[in-house]
C-alpha cells in the first residue's frame, strides 16, 4: 500500500509538471488558450490512477525478478523509474482524452461530479454571450481538447521511452501503445454502433456483441495493455508478458462489468454521474443483453422502448432498474465478475514474475472490482 500511494504521488507530480510546461507553451501563443490547460488540469485532478498502477506493476513484475531477494531497491533510486512514471502518466493523459470524447458521444452532462468538458465550454460561451451556438461551440472545443490530450499522451510516452537503454524494449512498448490506441478507438465505434444497429443482429448475437464492445472499448486498455506496456519496457519475455495478459484481460472484463452495474445502479453522490446514466444513453451492455434474454416478451418490449430515452424520468429509471433486477441479470453479472477475477488470479500462479508484484496485483484485483465508483 505505501508503494502504491507513493507511485500515485509521483504520477500526479509528473502530470502537474507536464501540464505546467504545456501551459507555458500555449500561453505564449494566446492568453485565451489557458482554458485548455485549465480544463486538462481539472479533469486530471481526479481519477483512481488504475492504469498508471497496472503499468508500474507490469514493469515491476519483470524488473523485480533480477534481484535475488525479489525486491527492487528504493523506488526513487531505480534508473528506469522516471521512464516508467512518464509511461504511466501518458496512460492517464490518454484516458483523459478518451473520457472527453466519450462524454461528447454519450452527450453526458457530468464527469466525476463536475461538468463534462463540452458542457464546461458550452457554459463559457453562454456566460460571455458570444455569437453563435453554445452547444456547437462546446462540442467543437471539447473535441480539440481531447485531441490535444491524445497528442500530449504520445509526447509523454516518447519522453519516457527515449531514456530507456534497451531500444528493442522501447520499440515493443511503443507498438503496444499503438495497438491499445487502435483497439480503444474501434471499440468505441462498436459501442455507438451497437446503440443504433442492435436490431440488425439475431437475439443470440446480442450478448457476444456486448462482450466484444466491453473487451475492446475498456477491458484491454484498462488493465491488460498497461500491464503489457510496463512489462515490455522492462524487457519482459514472451512468457512473462503472456502471463500478465492472461491476468489482465479477465480482470479488465470484471472491471468493466462492475462499471456497467454502476452505470445502471450506482449512487450519483459516489459515481459523480446521474442515476441510471447508461439507461438514458442507451448502452447495450452485457447486463442489458442478459436481462433481455431472461425476461418475457412484455418486459423486453419495455426495456427496448425506454432504453436510450434521454428524457427518462426518475420513475422510469426506477422501473427499468427493477425490471433488470427481476431478470436475475445482476446476480449473473456478479457471478461473471467473480469467475473472471478467479481466472485472473489463477494466471499468476507459478508465473515468472516478481513475488511482490504478484501480491500487489492480487490486491489490485480486489480494489478494481469491489469499487463503488
Amino acid at each position: 500500500m505505501p508503494e502504491r500511494l507513493r507511485l500515485v504521488d509521483l504520477v500526479n507530480a509528473r502530470l502537474e509538471q507536464f501540464l505546467e510546461q504545456r501551459a507555458s507553451h500555449v500561453s505564449g501563443i494566446a492568453d485565451e488558450l489557458a482554458v485548455f490547460t485549465d480544463a486538462s488540469s481539472e479533469l486530471l485532478s481526479g481519477g483512481k490512477r488504475f492504469r498508471a498502477l497496472f503499468c508500474y506493476w507490469g514493469w515491476h513484475a519483470v524488473a523485480g525478478t533480477v534481484n535475488p531477494d525479489d525486491l527492487l531497491a528504493e523506488i526513487d533510486s531505480h534508473p528506469d523509474l522516471s521512464s516508467i512514471i512518464d509511461a504511466a502518466a501518458a496512460l492517464e493523459l490518454f484516458h483523459a482524452a478518451a473520457l472527453v470524447h466519450d462524454d461528447i458521444m454519450d452527450n453526458s452532462d457530468t464527469r466525476r461530479g463536475m461538468p463534462a468538458a463540452h458542457r464546461r465550454f458550452e457554459r463559457e460561451h453562454r456566460e460571455h454571450h458570444w455569437a453563435g451556438n453554445a452547444p456547437g461551440y462546446g462540442t467543437s472545443s471539447a473535441l480539440l481538447l481531447g485531441d490535444l490530450l491524445l497528442g500530449w499522451s504520445d509526447e509523454l510516452l516518447d519522453a519516457g521511452l527515449s531514456r530507456l537503454d534497451d531500444v528493442v524494449s522501447a520499440r515493443a512498448a511503443r507498438r503496444e501503445f499503438h495497438t491499445m490506441r487502435t483497439e480503444v478507438t474501434v471499440g468505441q465505434y462498436l459501442d455507438i454502433l451497437e446503440e443504433v444497429a442492435w436490431r440488425d443482429a439475431d437475439e443470440s448475437e446480442l450478448l457476444p456483441r456486448a462482450h466484444r464492445v466491453l473487451t475492446y472499448k475498456s477491458a484491454k486498455y484498462s488493465i491488460e495493455a498497461p500491464l503489457a506496456l510496463g512489462a515490455l519496457m522492462a524487457g519482459g519475455s514472451l512468457e512473462q508478458v503472456s502471463a500478465l495478459r492472461a491476468f489482465g484481460l479477465p480482470l479488465g472484463v470484471a472491471f468493466q462489468l462492475r462499471d456497467d452495474l454502476l452505470g445502471v445502479f450506482g449512487d450519483p453522490e459516489v459515481t459523480g454521474k446521474p442515476a441510471g446514466d447508461d439507461l438514458r444513453e442507451g448502452k447495450r451492455t452485457v447486463i442489458i443483453a442478459l436481462a433481455r434474454a431472461a425476461l418475457p416478451a412484455g418486459a423486453v418490449a419495455l426495456i427496448d422502448e425506454l432504453l436510450g430515452d434521454a428524457t427518462l424520468s426518475d420513475h422510469q429509471i426506477a422501473t427499468l432498474q427493477a425490471t433488470i433486477r427481476d431478470s436475475g441479470a445482476v446476480e449473473t453479472v456478479e457471478q461473471m465478475i467473480a469467475r473472471s477475477v478467479a481466472t485472473a488470479i489463477a494466471a499468476l500462479d507459478d508465473a515468472p514474475l516478481s513475488r511482490s508484484a504478484r501480491a500487489e496485483l492480487v490486491g489490485l484485483s480486489d480494489l478494481v472490482t469491489r469499487r463503488a465508483h
